[in-house]
């Protein structure tokens, strides 16, 4: 690719965004030079031009594929180069290439030390699970167990959260790789995550008499979680001793045998015997049995009360996205807290992305709707959609930082858009509107601005459409489809098509087969 023009010694990232947008505006006001630079790059834009696009012709003229290659080349003279390495070093480990992530390393030794915004390292990263890992097939797709080694033999720093987090994701090969490099201490969770029955009864006895109930209470979990039985028969002992009512529990409902195999098959909430409440109030949800729920509800009834709102938004939550109204509204009915204290909750947008926008008003008793563009064009406001749009069509959201989901780090981190922007906002509020069948708006959107092909999905980078396919939300498919939605995108983790979800994730034959001939269909239209 020969440039048209060359990188200025003393250019900044800055400079060089203020020239993409500089572009797209005069493009928008047909100004004849800015016309005649994007067609000479990209022959057939797609209008209104978007700001990736302004981006993508700039980084051409320079003479880069993309725009992340400018970035990181603008970044390297701007004397930012660490964090450039640090993103492409994720890169490497990402895509599990060692030797790759060991010249990043030998480049640029600082990057043993570095830590993002949220604190994480690079042997966080590489030995974090973004879910359960409690089979080799989880874990090898979450984990990357080869750079791990590689970071931990050439001197990264491992910090408890290392080993905490590789617990709780029960993560066995990580858990393993740091007890052959020696670098986990001989704590009770530990020993009882690694199955040391020997060193969980030293770590008793030398607490005799008593011990400490939440540290007792924490390995007894942690070696539940990780099945080892016979180390969690020894924990639950003393878990008893030192709680006796918990021992009355456990007897009066199955038994010690049969807690401990209940315990190894389900999340941990905190204690063993809120775990099985919370567990069962889930599995009545998921049935949608709700006089199963109600029993649980009145047998327990501390759960209700104001030291425990954050489980019953945690249980809002899980209704909000598996659509279980009925739940939602029994849950407000009997805890007066939840309406006097609000606490922070994700149920309104986890109802929004998961496309059960028609409980909103039940959710709304409790949290006010935000405004900003994603939920208006959610709950269908084409109204209030509008009003982020000037009469020339082009956003005017203010600070961005009041839409969603620039005010969520935690989602942008799941989704790598950082920093955030106001394409963004837009393509969340296009991928709502979608999701809730808001198709009216969602043609505006695209009108003015939203990406088709965005990377969003509820977790980590996919598309649109792989959301539609795992959900059978056959209408929006089509709408995506009809549009003209790249079907081959491949998501993040998996590295598989929609298509590749409802088969495989979902087990939907039918989606799958409809997406399948939907994708001959538009290959045999452009022959």
């Amino acid at each position: 690719m020969t440039p048209s023009k060359f990188l200025p010694l003393h250019s900044s990232f800055e400079s060089i965004r203020k020239q993409a947008k500089k572009l797209a505006r005069q493009f928008a006001a047909a100004d004849a030079d800015a016309l005649a630079r994007v067609h000479a790059q990209l022959p057939a834009p797609a209008l209104p031009l978007s700001l990736r696009d302004a981006q993508l012709v700039l980084a051409r003229e320079y003479g880069f594929a993309g725009w992340q290659d400018l970035r990181a080349a603008v970044l390297r003279l701007e004397g930012k180069g660490l964090e450039w390495a640090a993103a492409e070093a994720e890169r490497a480990i990402h895509d599990n290439k060692v030797e790759r992530l060991r010249q990043f390393v030998q480049e640029y030794p600082a990057l043993l030390s570095w830590r993002d915004d949220s604190g994480e390292s690079l042997l966080g990263f590489a030995t974090g699970s973004f879910g359960d890992s409690g089979d080799p097939y989880r874990e090898k797709m979450f984990t990357r167990i080869d750079c791990a080694e590689f970071l931990l033999d050439a001197g990264s720093t491992v910090e408890p959260a290392i080993w905490e987090g590789a617990i709780s994701a029960r993560a066995r090969g990580v858990l393993q790789l740091l007890l052959r490099k020696g670098v986990l201490p001989r704590t009770l969770d530990v020993l009882a995550a690694l199955g040391d029955i020997d060193g969980v009864r030293d770590c008793l006895e030398s607490t005799r008499p008593g011990g400490d109930v939440a540290t007792v209470t924490h390995a007894f979990l942690c070696a539940g979680g990780f099945q080892h039985k016979a180390v969690a028969a020894l924990l639950l002992s003393r878990c008893i001793e030192l709680d006796p009512a918990l021992g009355e529990r456990v007897e009066k409902w199955r038994g010690r045998s049969a807690f401990i195999d209940y315990l190894a098959e389900h999340p941990v909430y905190g204690s063993p015997w809120r775990t099985v409440v919370m567990n069962e109030l889930q599995a009545a949800m998921d049935g949608n049995d709700l006089e199963e729920f109600n029993r649980w509800l009145q047998r327990e009834p501390d759960l209700l009360g104001e030291s425990n709102v954050g489980l019953q938004v945690g249980l809002i939550e899980n209704a909000a996205y598996n659509d279980r109204g009925p739940f939602i509204a029994r849950l407000i009915e009997l805890s007066p807290p939840l309406r006097v204290k609000r606490p922070p909750s994700s149920a309104l947008e986890f109802a929004l992305e998961y496309g059960n926008a028609h409980l909103i008003p039940l959710l709304t008793q409790i949290w006010p709707l935000p405004d900003d563009l994603p939920h208006a064009a959610g709950v269908g406001d084409f109204a209030r959609v509008r009003g982020w749009f000037d009469e020339a069509g082009r956003p005017r959201l203010g600070s961005i930082s009041q839409h969603h989901p620039t005010n969520h780090p935690s989602w942008l981190r799941n989704l790598h858009w950082m920093p955030p922007n106001a394409h963004h906002v837009l393509d969340v509020a296009l991928a709502w509107a979608c999701m809730n069948r808001r198709f009216e708006i969602a043609d505006f959107l695209l009108e003015h601005g939203a990406n088709i092909n965005t990377d969003w999905s509820t977790h980590e980078p996919a598309s649109i459409l792989h959301e539609c396919a795992v959900h059978a939300n056959y209408e929006a498919a089509q709408f995506l489809i009809d549009r003209g939605i790249d079907m081959t995108i491949h998501d993040y983790r998996w590295n598989a098509t929609a298509e590749g979800w409802a088969r495989h994730a979902a087990k939907d034959t039918n989606m799958a087969d409809f997406l399948a001939r939907a994708e001959r269909a538009r290959k045999a239209q452009s022959l």
